[in-house]
Parts: C-alpha cells; sequence; structure tokens
C-alpha cells in the first residue's frame, strides 16, 4: 500500500533500457519522468560504458526534474526488481541529487 503524502517512484528495466516515473496515483498522473530513450540525454548514454552508468544518467536526471516540480519525498516501488545492480545504482544517484525516499 502506497502513502497518500508521497508520490510513487516506479522503475522499469530492459535489456537495453531504464526507465522511471514519479506518479501521483491518486490522480492518475505521471509527476516526472526520465528514460534512457530520452533525446536530451543521448550524448551522456552514448559516452557511457556500462549499463549501470545508464542508471545513474537517469536517476540523477529524473531527480533533478523532481527538484523543479518540488516533490522532495517518494516512495520507490523497485516494480519486483531486486535492490542491487541498476536499480541500485539509479536509487543511489537519485538519493545523491536530492530525492529522499
Amino acid at each position: 500500500m502506497f502513502h497518500s503524502k508521497y508520490p510513487r517512484l516506479v522503475v522499469y528495466r530492459s535489456n537495453r533500457h531504464f526507465e522511471s516515473q514519479i506518479i501521483n496515483d491518486f490522480e492518475a498522473s505521471t509527476l516526472a519522468s526520465a528514460s534512457s530513450k530520452d533525446l536530451n540525454l543521448k550524448k551522456e548514454i552514448e559516452h557511457s560504458k556500462s549499463k549501470i552508468e545508464v542508471s545513474i544518467i537517469v536517476g540523477k536526471s529524473l531527480a533533478k526534474k523532481a527538484a523543479e516540480k518540488k516533490i522532495k519525498k517518494v516512495v520507490f516501488d523497485r516494480n519486483g526488481y531486486p535492490f542491487h545492480g541498476r536499480v541500485k545504482a539509479f536509487a543511489d544517484a537519485a538519493r545523491k541529487e536530492g530525492l529522499e525516499f
């Protein structure tokens, strides 16, 4: 059960991409999103050497977008993925940029 006070941060990873969204479940709206498919991240992602680096780039991008919209705290939804590797790298990068969960 998600907390009504905070939006939900959900992640999705595939073999090629990493995606994330901050969602308000009670209004059924996406507040912010970042993905390895985003065109504004393309140059950074092209220079990355691993999928973990891509996850870090996406985490930083999402945290910056959340800060612009004055979102500080979220509930982290791993979407069933274990908390290691790319998911952990994403979470650590988002926390480092100021997002709390």
